[in-house]
C-alpha cells in the first residue's frame, strides 16, 4: 500500500490491485465507490494498454499479425488492458511501475498521483519499448453516488459528440449528437469542464485535455468520468492515441 496525505486530502494506494486509488478522501468525506467484489467496479485504476474495450480481444501488429487478448472481464472482448490485473513495483511516493505481458512484452507503464493544494494529479504513460501492437491509455475513477452526509452526486458534462453505439454495445466508429443518458458511451469535443456535485457539500472538477471521455452512469452505486487518449476500440475504428495522459482532479466546497 501507499499513502498520500497533504492537507485535506487522503489517498490509498493499493499496489496489490492494479496500483488503483482504493481510498480518497476530501475533509473526511469518501469520494470512491469501496471494493464490491470484482475488478473493475470499484475505486481509481489506470487503463493500459488499452482503453475501454477491444472486439473479440484481437490486436493486429504493424506487419498485420493477430494477436488474442484476454476476454474474462467482459467475453467475448478484452476490457480495460492489463494494469488492474497484477501487481506494480513501487517507484516512490504516488509512483508505480506495471511490465507488459504477452503480446506485448517489452512494454511498460508508470503511473504518478500527486496532491497540490486542494487537487489531485494523476497521470500515466506507456513505454512500447519495440512493441508495435496498437496502445492508448486511460483514467478510470469510480466516484460514490453518496457521500456519507447523504448528498447525492449530480454530474455536469457536456459534449458536442458521442460514438454511436451498435446492437452489441460497441461503437460503430460513427459520430452523433449527444443522447439525454444515462450513458456507457464515449464522447469528443468537450464543451466546458465535467463536474460531479454533491448537494452543498463538495463539488469535484475534472481538467483534462483529453481528446477522448467516456461516461458510465448507469450503475447505482458510481459514476465513472474518465479521460481517454483514444476511444473504446480504437485500433479497429483507425484511431490511433497518445500513450500519455494527464487529469487534474479539483476540490471545491460552497
Amino acid at each position: 500500500m501507499q499513502y498520500i496525505e497533504d492537507g485535506e486530502i487522503s489517498i490509498a494506494i493499493d499496489l496489490d490491485q492494479g496500483a488503483r486509488i482504493s481510498s480518497l478522501l476530501f475533509r473526511e468525506h469518501e469520494l470512491t465507490v469501496p471494493f464490491r467484489g470484482g475488478l473493475t467496479n470499484w475505486g481509481c485504476f489506470s487503463m493500459a494498454p488499452w482503453a475501454g474495450r477491444i472486439r473479440d480481444g484481437i490486436v493486429i501488429d504493424g506487419a498485420g499479425n493477430e494477436f488474442q487478448l484476454p476476454v474474462n472481464l467482459d467475453p467475448p472482448h478484452a476490457l480495460h488492458g492489463f494494469g488492474l490485473f497484477d501487481g506494480w513495483q513501487e517507484l516512490g511516493k504516488g509512483a508505480a511501475r506495471l511490465e507488459l505481458p504477452y503480446p506485448y512484452l517489452g512494454a511498460s507503464v508508470e503511473q504518478r498521483i500527486e496532491v497540490l493544494d486542494n487537487a489531485l494529479r494523476w497521470s500515466l504513460q506507456y513505454d512500447g519499448g519495440k512493441c508495435e501492437l496498437p496502445a492508448w491509455v486511460g483514467l478510470h475513477p469510480w466516484f460514490t453516488r453518496e457521500l456519507d452526509t447523504g448528498d447525492l452526486a449530480e454530474l455536469e458534462f457536456s459534449a458536442a459528440k458521442m460514438l454511436e453505439r451498435g446492437s452489441d454495445g460497441m461503437p460503430t466508429g460513427e459520430l452523433i449528437s449527444p443522447s439525454s443518458g444515462p450513458w456507457d458511451d464515449a464522447f469528443t469535443q468537450m464543451q466546458g469542464v465535467p463536474k460531479i456535485s454533491w448537494g452543498n457539500t463538495l463539488q469535484l472538477s475534472i481538467e483534462s485535455d483529453a481528446p477522448w471521455w467516456v461516461i458510465y452512469n448507469e450503475d447505482s452505486d458510481g459514476i465513472c468520468v474518465e479521460p481517454q487518449s483514444a476511444p473504446p476500440d480504437a485500433a479497429n475504428l483507425g484511431i490511433t492515441g497518445d500513450h500519455y495522459i494527464e487529469a487534474l482532479f479539483i476540490f471545491d466546497t460552497f
